[in-house]
């Protein structure tokens, strides 16, 4: 298994998965992305990004079966694995106490 750190971006994929469950596949993941933090990736950096998560075994990905309506290509869905859902529980963990850590945000600037 790859690092077990996460970056912002695979953060970001495994909450959207997490979001989709059973209807999480690249192209669901990519509109999640944008409809909620306004980005809209690539598909190649969504895939670059599936590919190291699997790696480090933060997601599970299976092929659909023939989709007509596909022109009888198949869809992969992605699902989180255990060890993808405590690295997620690590990341808010981190995150929530430097938040508290912080207290008052003006930093002098004012309201």
């Amino acid at each position: 298994m790859k690092g077990t750190n996460l970056g912002e971006f695979e953060e970001v994929v495994l909450l959207s998965v997490a979001i989709l469950r059973e209807k999480a596949y690249g192209m669901a993941i990519k509109v999640e992305i944008r409809r909620r933090l306004g980005r809209n990736p690539s598909i190649g950096a969504l895939h670059a990004s599936f590919n190291r998560l699997e790696e480090k075994g933060f997601l599970e990905s299976r092929e659909s079966d023939v989709a007509p309506e596909r022109g009888g290509r198949r869809r992969r869905y992605y699902k989180i694995t255990r060890s993808g859902a405590n690295a997620l529980q690590k990341a808010r963990s981190i995150r929530d106490d430097m938040w508290k850590s912080i207290g008052d945000l003006s930093f002098g600037f004012g309201k």
